[in-house]
Order: structure tokens, then C-alpha cells, then sequence
């Protein structure tokens, strides 16, 4: 199936694996404490997977969802959970009252130049408010350097697009942000189990309607078709499907928290 070349997120695809991407936000919530006076920020919220969950945890604060997609956020008002909706582009969001809890999950990883970012958002929080950050970190598995090795191997491929700016080191982001406040800082790997799909590589519709997306929409249907046909070989040799078409798929996650003084 040839994805559709369109600037905006798409929803559906998305929310294939809901249950999956559900997950690390939920483990990051879980390590969220007290909190001062303030509103809540779902800062990226996407579809609004975590507006119930933020609005069950919050259940008397006002919870702001942000992000820069209209289907997203279309999406997220149907969801339900959060009490205003703001399409804006995160990396130079301010907030109208000082949050808090700046809660981001699976959003930051599209945005550059964090030495200057994560400090910036910090400088909003209200007094003991709180930054949580959870972001993919996932960049150097087949899963993701695949898509560039397929483009490279095109026949007459240009530069490859940009694919999104590099999470930088844990150790970096601890010299960062400690000078700051009280950091925590942590990685899991989650060993996902992929159902089978009916056309493709289970890996291939994980990573498709996220990190593959430069890619995808930089090039025709026939294109797009070439890209994905050396995708799936390389797929089918680094993560092996078992006997009913399921694979395992190890995903690591970089998760930090930062309480400025």
C-alpha cells in the first residue's frame, strides 16, 4: 500500500499501535510527584492518547493540549481529557500561565538544538514545577538507520531527507540539565510484540507513520514503493517474524525529569 504523501500526521496510522506508544507515557506519569499551583501541559499531545489519563491523575487542574497538527488535534478534542486545545509549534511555545508540569511524550525528539530548548521550557515551569520527557531513542537500530540504508541504496538517490535531529546522549543531557535543578534520567528498552500484518513487515508499519516520514513523502508512489520493498528485505533479516507472522521488536526509550531550583 502506497501512504499518502501529505505534510500533516495521520491519525489512523498512528493509532495502529496505540497500546505500544501508550505505554512509556504512562511509566513516565508514574514518576511525576508533587506538584505546586499550576495547569498541566501535554506539550506534543498528538491524538490525545494521554488526555484521559492526565485528567484522571490531574482531575482539578486545567489541562492544555499542544501540538502542531490539526488532524492530531482533532483527533485529541474527541479524545476528550484536556480543557483547551492549542495548534501551535512546540519549539517556540510559551505558555500564557507558568505550567506546573510540562509533560512530553514522544515529541521532542523532532526538535533541535536542545541545549537551548529544554533549558527554555524549564525557565516556564512555575516554582518546583516539573519538566517530564520521554522520547525515542532509537535511532541507530536497523529499525531506524534501515530507512536511511534503503534510501542510499535508490538508484540515483539524491541526499536523503532530513529524518529529524539526533536525541543526544543521556550523559549530555545530565551535564545539560543538572546544573539546573534536580534531574532524573533513565532508558528502557521495551521489548514490543508486533502482530502480523496483512501486507508488510510489522516493523515496517511501526516505523512508517512516524520516523519514516521524511522519507516517504520526499519521493512519487513508485518511489515510495522502491523505498519500501529494500526497507521490508532489510526488515525481514534484522527482526525475524515467528511462525504466525508476529515479530519481537526491542525499542529503547530515554526518559528524564527536571525540577528547577
Amino acid at each position: 500500500m502506497t501512504p499518502e504523501r501529505t505534510e500533516d500526521w495521520n491519525p489512523g496510522a498512528y493509532e495502529r499501535f496505540r497500546g505500544l506508544r501508550l505505554q512509556p507515557a504512562l511509566d513516565l506519569l508514574s514518576r511525576v510527584g508533587a506538584l505546586p499551583p499550576g495547569p498541566v501541559v501535554d506539550l506534543g499531545c498528538g491524538s490525545g492518547v494521554m488526555g484521559a489519563a492526565l485528567r484522571s491523575r490531574f482531575a482539578d487542574r486545567e489541562i492544555l493540549g499542544i501540538d502542531k497538527s490539526p488532524a492530531m488535534l482533532a483527533k485529541a478534542d474527541e479524545a476528550g481529557g484536556y480543557d483547551r486545545l492549542q495548534e501551535a509549534d512546540i519549539a517556540g511555545w510559551a505558555p500564557d500561565a507558568a505550567p506546573a508540569l510540562i509533560f512530553s511524550n514522544a515529541a521532542l525528539q523532532w526538535l533541535g538544538d536542545h541545549p537551548r530548548l529544554l533549558p527554555r521550557l524549564a525557565a516556564t515551569l512555575a516554582p518546583r514545577g516539573l519538566l517530564a520527557v520521554q522520547m525515542p531513542h532509537q535511532n541507530s537500530a536497523p529499525s531506524h538507520a534501515g530507512w536511511g540504508a534503503a534510501w542510499a541504496g535508490l538508484d540515483g538517490a539524491a541526499p536523503p531527507p532530513e529524518a529529524g535531529p539526533a536525541v543526544l546522549a543521556p550523559g549530555d543531557y545530565f551535564d545539560l540539565l543538572a546544573p539546573l535543578g534536580e534531574v532524573t534520567l533513565w532508558e528502557t528498552d521495551y521489548l514490543q510484540h508486533l502482530a502480523p500484518a496483512e501486507q508488510g513487515h510489522p516493523v515496517r508499519l511501526f516505523t512508517q507513520s512516524t520516523f519514516a516520514r521524511p522519507y516517504l513523502a520526499a519521493l512519487d508512489g513508485a518511489g515510495q514503493q522502491r523505498l519500501i520493498a529494500a526497507y521490508e528485505r532489510a526488515m525481514a533479516r534484522a527482526y525475524p517474524l515467528r511462525a504466525d507472522g508476529s515479530c519481537l521488536f526491542p525499542f529503547r526509550r530515554l526518559f528524564l525529569t527536571l525540577r528547577p531550583r
